[in-house]
């Protein structure tokens, strides 16, 4: 955070706020995947490209969203995928996925704001030398961390992944346009195989509902 880059993205966001532009999501947000998911928990790193740009969706974790929207149609097919590689998963009717966070994902998107209904307008601002540099923090860990990458984006950052210790789930992205190379892909039974040959636990794909009265989650 103290790299020139660092600081001129942080003078990039203050003129955009300054020009009356919504950034998303909101400060308080934008390390959230990070408070959730402090290095010494990570077990499953998963990387997104940039938050949702429809306000009221991004909340900080790549693919998630806030318990009261709607379920974005990526992370449906997710969901789907989850289906048929998981025995027992049930789709929740939210696309809120903190606990995935809590139990060791770092859901981390390689550019961590966007300009409201301008997707990828933060893109080569600052934000991927700063989240490249978490990765090549975790690639350092002595301890084994699964890399689950979709699309390119996603694979580009294969090449910080260095040690052999760790492992690396290619798949295409979930997005409708490239969902039919997605589906089918085993990627969460995958990332489980690689944790279960280090003598760790399967990672717990499973979520909550959420409660109809209150819209909180159970």
């Amino acid at each position: 955070m103290q790299a020139p880059s660092f600081r001129a993205l942080e003078a990039f966001l203050a003129a955009e706020a300054a020009e009356g532009q919504i950034v998303l999501p909101p400060p308080a947000l934008r390390f959230r995947a990070l408070e959730l998911t402090p290095p010494d928990a990570v077990r499953v790193v998963l990387l997104g490209q940039d938050p949702y740009p429809t306000p009221g969706d991004a909340h900080g974790l790549c693919f998630s969203v806030t318990p009261d929207r709607r379920t974005p149609r990526s992370l449906r097919n997710v969901y789907r995928e989850l289906a048929v590689d998981i025995p027992g998963f049930h789709a929740p009717d939210h696309g809120h996925l903190e606990a995935w966070a809590r139990r060791g994902l770092l859901m981390l998107n390689t550019v961590l704001t966007v300009r409201a209904h301008a997707a990828n307008s933060h893109r080569r601002r600052g934000w991927e030398d700063f989240t490249d540099q978490i990765i090549a923090a975790l690639n350092a860990r002595p301890d084994p961390v699964v890399f689950l990458l979709w699309g390119n984006a996603a694979h580009a950052k294969a090449d910080l992944v260095t040690a052999d210790r760790h492992a690396i789930v290619q798949a295409a992205h979930p997005s409708p346009l490239s969902a039919r190379h997605f589906l089918g892909c085993r990627c969460f039974s995958a990332v489980n195989q690689h944790l279960q040959r280090w003598g760790q636990p399967p990672f717990d794909w499973s979520l909550p509902e959420v409660g109809p009265a209150e819209g909180r989650l159970l």
